[in-house]
């Protein structure tokens, strides 16, 4: 299933089109974010963080420059300049055997970009609600 999940993710990454997302999220996944301490639960919730992480990096350059994966899960390395800003980091995702993403984990570097990307997530998710 892992080149299924990982070619839909992609797919969803370019096209940033939500029912792709819909049919690749586990009702019960959970979303690690990098400067939220609390796990996010629960398929709307990461549907949202999800969707405005794809809309701040729209406004700049993303690019994914690495992919490492097994039977369950995938670690893709990002690389994004949002505002003159450089941003490094990792998506680590878990699936389950069906090939639904169960966990999504964002880690980024470094400490500018994180606040730069906790005020333009913050933002977002706001003019979402």
């Amino acid at each position: 299933m892992s080149n299924n999940t990982l070619h839909r993710w992609h797919e969803y990454a370019s096209a940033k089109n939500p029912e792709i997302l819909a049919q690749i999220l586990h009702d019960d996944a959970v979303f690690h974010s990098p400067v939220v301490h609390t796990p996010q639960v629960g398929k709307p919730i990461v549907t949202a963080y999800l969707q405005a992480a794809m809309s701040v990096f729209e406004k700049g350059t993303f690019e994914y420059v690495g992919q490492w994966s097994s039977e369950n899960g995938a670690v893709l390395e990002f690389r994004s300049e949002l505002d003159g800003i450089v941003i490094n980091g990792v998506d680590i995702m878990a699936w389950d055997d069906d090939g639904l993403i169960v966990d999504f984990k964002v880690m980024v570097r470094p400490l500018k970009a994180v606040n730069h990307l906790h005020g333009l997530m913050k933002a977002m998710l706001e003019a979402g609600a």
